[in-house]
């Protein structure tokens, strides 16, 4: 197969590009900016485009597939020439299932806790010698990238994000997938620029459960209310399987499982987590791993990359990081680490970053999400607010939704490093979360301040 992608270099794009480069197929690409890792991973395989930019020329008719990223515009000069040429012109996730058709599609859905899930059932497969193709959204241990295809496997592992599929296929990337095993973990009201209602934002939910295939298997959390409505109204999955956190303990700062084998300590904690470890559960054991294998295999597995991901540790403190941006990820996060914790000072940073936290009309979502902080910031930009075209918010803004008069709110990127170097974390735990880096802090300074 000859396949061009347009925007080679995004995150997910770059990984399908090497997964079908392994694969042996022929694979080009442009794009107008391309950053790391993608620069080096693509270098390395003689993929990264000689030249950043956009190639009409390079668009031919021996072309099999041309694969359109979100980052290319509708008006894409390699697009429009695609489309005069008659070319078949597939989205990411698109691209994805007619790779896995003949496949059985195991899709991991939900507002938060996909990637970790999925991270899980992977990790699990990996260490039990069972090749599957796969698309994850982060780097985990042992896996070289994050899309995996072949011809040959048996089963497909997708990540089911909601958001759009390409600047021409409006549809949420997981509505394409039709799972033959599908998991939901949890909804929480997310990507306001695209559904603006709660209403809405459901809706495409009750859509995925129903474009499951015959003889489906729905897997869902039976704790997340939203989650429990969409399931049991569910009229297209054949079997149905509700989950729920697995019983635990914790002891001298670390968890341990009940399971049929006795205790078994494990290197995850927290609610969410434990939810999604159920939730795995039941997906290795509908793939053909029994549940003393997967426990097994869990014992080891130490979190997906900017999940909950631990900087650094002495005798008395403890850094993590955390991707969490949205309220209800970001109050699971803070709870989780409060509670592993608890005899520890909390000190929790939250960067808003992303268009739905910067938007006034959402920021009352997070209310009482960093109330089990004893110490909690909130770092934004202003000039992230003019880059992306939004309305100012004002400080004052910020705490009244987040509803906490002791609340720090910082918009400064130098104040923001400065205090935190200051801070005096002998017999505490920091928690930074943010999709970004607080306006350019090196989180492996984090290091130093042990």
């Amino acid at each position: 197969m000859r396949v061009h992608f347009i925007a080679i270099g995004g995150s997910a794009m770059h990984n399908l590009a090497l997964a079908l480069h392994h694969k042996g197929d022929k694979v080009t690409g442009s794009d107008d900016t391309i950053f790391e890792p993608s620069k080096s991973r693509l270098l390395k395989y003689g993929l990264l485009p000689a030249h950043e930019g956009w190639f009409p020329e390079k668009i031919e008719v021996s072309l099999d597939a041309v694969i359109l990223g979100m980052h290319a515009k509708a008006d894409n000069p390699e697009l429009l020439k695609a489309q005069e040429l008659g070319l078949k012109i597939y989205s990411y996730p698109e691209y994805l299932y007619e790779q896995a058709k003949n496949k059985t599609r195991v899709v991991i859905g939900g507002s938060h806790g996909k990637t970790t899930i999925t991270s899980m059932i992977l990790h699990v497969m990996h260490y039990h010698n069972i090749d599957v193709d796969y698309m994850v959204g982060a780097q985990l241990e042992g896996f070289e990238t994050m899309v995996h295809i072949t011809d040959e496997n048996e089963f497909m592992v997708l990540e089911g994000d909601e958001y759009l599929s390409s600047p021409i296929d409006l549809r949420p990337k997981f509505h394409l997938y039709q799972p033959n095993i599908a998991l939901l973990s949890g909804i929480a009201w997310d990507h306001i620029n695209v559904f603006p209602t709660w209403e809405n934002y459901l809706e495409q939910f009750d859509i995925f459960v129903d474009l499951m295939k015959d003889g489906s298997i729905l897997v869902y959390n039976e704790d997340d209310a939203a989650v429990k409505q969409v399931a049991q109204s569910a009229a297209r999955p054949t079997r149905k399987h509700a989950y729920t956190i697995l019983e635990h303990f914790i002891k001298n700062g670390k968890t341990y499982l009940e399971t049929p084998e006795g205790d078994m300590p494990i290197e995850i904690f927290g609610d969410h987590n434990l939810s999604n470890l159920a939730g795995a559960k039941w997906i290795c054991q509908h793939m053909g791993v029994d549940e003393d294998d997967f426990y097994q295999a869990i014992a080891t597995f130490k979190g997906a990359s900017k999940r909950l991901e631990k900087v650094a540790e002495n005798t008395n403190t403890v850094i993590y990081k955390d991707f969490a941006h949205s309220p209800s990820k970001v109050e699971a996060t803070t709870r989780a680490v409060h509670t592993q914790y608890n005899e520890r000072k909390l000190i929790a940073c939250l960067e808003l970053h992303t268009y739905s936290s910067l938007n006034p009309e959402f920021l009352k979502e997070y209310k009482g999400a960093l109330d089990a902080a004893d110490v909690a910031v909130v770092f934004y930009s202003p000039h992230a607010l003019e880059i992306k075209k939004m309305a100012h918010i004002s400080a004052e803004q910020i705490a009244a939704s987040f509803e906490r008069e002791d609340l720090i709110v910082m918009t400064d990127p130098a104040d923001f490093k400065k205090w935190l170097f200051e801070q005096n974390l002998k017999n505490s735990a920091l928690l930074m979360m943010s999709s970004g880096n607080y306006g350019g802090l090196d989180f492996d300074e984090l290091k130093k301040l042990l």
